[in-house]
């Protein structure tokens, strides 16, 4: 049975998780509030649930509390970061903050990042270009659990992409997804509830189609978007190559199989080619192309004519990017937080590891 817990709850005791792990008050914040955005958009996956894995990291000395986070090359409109090690819930804000600067000074900002660690959803990120009137887009590497379309082997992580278009009198447009045909955190729920998964989400050792949701303990791996070559996973693996390619070969960051992987006990790669794991940040001025007044009402008129479509039986509507998560964002504003069993388990080693109470 889901407990239910208010936002107000949540932030307190993983903020003071953070400060307990010696993050800095301005860090903590930062980290809590990219964290639980996830809970509150409905991506659970990377939310509270993923609390401990961090403190694990940190534990293992693979996260770096306090992070001298730098700009290690840089033009007027592009920037490489260096994270430090650093949490990636907050390299990723700074990188993102550079991205925004560059581009107000020069219409557009790029940023890749280099010696990072798992940064939570892309859109928190990406969300921060929208109130400058700014196109935003983020990315980000991550372990290898991935098969390209026709391997045994696991050569990408699920690495997602956001990109969110400002409207005016709409919403805006918030596409957030990750480049395989299920993040690894929805395998992770299904495992926690001990559930099967879908048809073409994963494949075992041998590279058979499987529905056992614990196939990767197993040497099986996720599948690209698509699923599999007849339904366009040669599409998903070129797009997860491209964020890898983007995230990490362009900044100096592990890519493919050498990224570090998020569970601490897990091995690190040998021979690793860079450092930590690599991000992609851009923002782009509207107004760098037309009025932003103008564009937006466009925007507007096209996500009204997208609405109106005619929809197949059974259907009420078209979805806009970004219309679910926003929808569960009021609803969980207003009624909580739901958390499996298995999490609030969790939470509460984390409350007896650090005495800060949890309830």
């Amino acid at each position: 049975m889901e407990q239910i817990f208010t936002y107000g709850q949540l932030y307190s005791f993983a903020n003071k998780i953070f400060l307990s792990i010696g993050c800095s008050e301005t860090d903590a914040d930062t980290a809590t509030k990219v964290l639980l955005s996830a809970d509150m958009r409905g991506i659970d996956s990377h939310g509270i649930a993923r609390l401990s894995g961090y403190v694990r990291l940190w534990e293992a000395k693979r996260v770096n509390a306090k992070p001298q986070i730098k700009i290690i090359h840089q033009t007027p409109s592009t920037a490489v970061v260096d994270g430090d090690s650093g949490l990636g819930l907050v390299v990723a804000p700074f990188a993102m903050q550079i991205a925004i600067e560059k581009a107000k000074q020069v219409g557009t900002g790029w940023v890749s990042v280099q010696n990072s660690n798992h940064f939570g959803i892309a859109g928190y990120h990406a969300m921060m270009a929208l109130q400058h009137d700014m196109i935003g887009m983020a990315m980000t590497n991550a372990s290898a659990l991935v098969a390209p379309t026709f391997s045994k082997e696991r050569l990408l992580g699920t690495n997602p992409i956001c990109v969110t278009i400002p409207a005016g009198e709409e919403p805006a447009f918030i596409a957030d997804l990750a480049t395989t045909t299920a993040a690894n955190g929805k395998l992770e729920i299904l495992q926690r509830k001990n559930s099967a998964a879908p048809v073409g989400w994963i494949q075992d050792k041998e590279g058979n189609s499987t529905t056992d949701a614990h196939a990767l303990k197993n040497g099986g791996a996720l599948l690209p978007l698509g699923g599999d070559r007849d339904h366009g996973s040669h599409k998903g693996y070129a797009l997860g190559a491209i964020v890898d390619i983007f995230s990490a070969v362009l900044s100096g960051a592990n890519y493919g199989p050498w990224v570090p992987p998020f569970p601490a006990y897990v091995p690190m790669p040998e021979n690793q080619p860079g450092k930590g794991i690599g991000h992609f940040f851009g923002a782009m001025r509207i107004d760098a192309f037309r009025s932003a007044d103008e564009f937006k009402s466009n925007m507007d008129n096209w996500i009204r004519r997208f609405r109106s479509a005619k929809t197949v039986e059974g259907e009420d509507k078209v979805i806009i990017p970004g219309d679910p998560e926003r929808e569960m964002e009021t609803i969980r504003m207003q009624n909580g937080i739901p958390l499996l069993p298995a999490v609030v388990e969790d939470l509460l080693k984390l409350s007896d590891k650090f005495s800060i109470p949890f309830s």
